[in-house]
């Protein structure tokens, strides 16, 4: 069973830093927000169920297998919905789709579950996960590993279709808001 975990076992981490404390939750928090990241929405679903959220903690992991590493929080939908489905589409936003980008994100109160598909054109590429059209790539992918961080899963991904557009603006976060950065 051990061989399918992916981990070095027989590593283990320097005792000397165990005994020093961790930077506070708001500490870290306020550093990671001077992180300039890409925009995403990361969504799934089926015939009967869409959901999807507003996300920044997506990375490339490997080229060959093309894998993505995904990280959503617990207690939202969308993370339920990936479970079930093993899919998801990692839509990275252009700058023009910062509407999407606050929908998704809770940041328009009246629109929740279902009406967040109302901002943007919505089809499907491999997975049947929700793709968002004219965003400035969409990475369809399956589930191949699930791990459980804290308050997040983080979802290993293989990338199983891509679409993306040559023009366009970027839409990145950082310190609090979205901007456009061009491309």
């Amino acid at each position: 069973m051990n061989q399918h975990i992916n981990q070095l076992l027989d590593w283990t981490p320097n005792t000397e830093l165990n005994e020093k404390p961790m930077v506070s939750a708001e500490e870290h928090c306020r550093g990671m927000r001077h992180f300039a990241m890409g925009v995403s929405t990361i969504t799934s679903g089926d015939n009967k169920a869409r959901a999807g959220l507003t996300a920044t903690a997506v990375c490339s992991v490997t080229a060959d297998p093309p894998r993505l590493v995904v990280f959503v929080n617990k207690g939202v939908y969308a993370s339920e919905l990936i479970l079930k489905t093993g899919a998801l589409c990692v839509n990275l936003l252009a700058g023009e789709q910062e509407e999407v980008a606050k929908a998704f994100a809770g940041m328009i109160k009246e629109v929740q579950g279902e009406a967040r598909f109302e901002y943007g054109q919505w089809d499907t590429l491999a997975t049947g996960a929700p793709t968002l059209q004219g965003a400035l790539a969409n990475f369809d992918c399956r589930v191949v590993k699930v791990f459980d961080e804290s308050t997040h899963h983080a979802f290993l991904c293989e990338v199983l279709a891509m679409r993306e557009r040559e023009d366009g603006e970027a839409l990145i976060y950082l310190n609090g808001g979205f901007r456009q950065i061009p491309q």
